[in-house]
């Protein structure tokens, strides 16, 4: 449910309102536009159903949220979000550009490698710390000292961090080390871990599921913005499907799809929705031209040495090369990179 406030309504008016709400066991989420507020009411919308809201002083309508997902949802809030990311919009004109490694290794290499990629023109150095793999015998991350590692490239380039997260029992060593907090594919149901970042305003990179729906997705959003996190982008890294010529199968109709049904940033990573380096570049750039607002992108030096994914990692070199050809395509479509 949406209770539109009209446009002169005062301070006092709009708290009597959410008061209200409460004192019916709903939680009101206020969101202020330029020309007039609305307050979204979240919970069993029967309880507010047959309430004279219209009735009280500075409200002027009262509509129905079809969308199950009502805070993620166009319904809710008609203009895009935009999530600063420590100055790095992202959501706006201008592309967002997250690359680096797939796994923090060794920090003269990751500052090495943040400081390649900004050259390039990425915007948001990326790298894990934590690594979630199939095999328990593959390398899982260096921890808390693969965030320090970041935080020293930070220091080193100004490049804002986004890092993956596996253990709500870690939340403390994300908010101080890093700029988003990654909740990774395998993780997107994790209910628990989701209300969790939801209690803070650290943005978050909610990637789609290995078989996710589209609904699946927004809800799992939901839950993160349900707790007062606004500041959620959503992150489309391929999904199982029947084919095995490449590791995932990248839906990039999700884009589209999301900026009709959502409000909320789209990112798009090619390089885990395939698996392959050759592959990273057209889907990049397919991505783009879609309407994506970033791209998630693995860069490594050395990609026959790295510890995590090297297979799908561009050099410096080729990421330099993609960034040029981006540009042109993001002037095309009317964004900036």
């Amino acid at each position: 449910m949406i209770i539109v406030l009209k446009p002169g309504a005062t301070e006092k008016e709009i708290d009597h309102v959410m008061d209200r709400i409460k004192e019916l066991g709903l939680t009101p989420h206020l969101s202020k536009g330029q020309e007039r507020s609305i307050i979204g009411v979240i919970g069993d919308d029967r309880l507010i159903a047959n309430q004279p809201f219209r009735a009280i002083p500075g409200v002027e309508d009262v509509v129905p949220i079809l969308a199950p997902w009502k805070l993620a949802g166009r319904e809710f809030k008609k203009a895009d979000t935009i999530v600063d990311v420590s100055g790095v919009k992202v959501g706006g004109k201008k592309l967002a550009i997250m690359a680096g490694p797939c796994a923090v290794e060794k920090k003269e290499l990751t500052v090495g490698i943040a400081q390649e990629v900004k050259a390039a023109g990425a915007s948001i150095l990326r790298g894990g710390a934590y690594k979630p793999r199939t095999s328990p015998y593959a390398f899982q991350g260096l921890g808390n000292e693969g965030l320090d590692f970041l935080a020293e490239a930070k220091k080193a380039t100004g490049l804002p961090v986004v890092s993956e997260i596996l253990d709500p029992r870690d939340i403390e060593f994300f908010l101080a080390k890093t700029d988003i907090i990654q909740i990774g594919a395998r993780n997107m149901q994790n209910f628990e871990l989701l209300k969790e970042v939801g209690a803070y305003d650290k943005p978050v990179l909610l990637k789609r599921g290995l078989s996710a729906t589209i609904k699946e997705w927004l809800m799992a959003a939901e839950y993160i913005m349900s707790r007062g996190n606004k500041n959620v982008m959503l992150c489309e890294r391929g999904i199982r499907t029947f084919e095995s010529q490449y590791r995932n199968t990248l839906d990039l109709s999700a884009v589209p799809a999301l900026k009709e049904l959502s409000h909320l940033p789209v990112i798009v990573d090619p390089s885990h929705a395939t698996g392959k380096w050759a592959m990273v570049a057209p889907l990049a750039k397919a991505a783009v031209a879609a309407g994506a607002d970033g791209l998630l992108i693995e860069v490594h030096s050395n990609p026959e040495c790295a510890l995590c994914d090297g297979e799908e990692s561009l050099k410096p070199a080729k990421f330099k090369e993609l960034m040029k050809d981006l540009k042109k395509i993001a002037e095309a479509v009317g964004r900036e990179l």
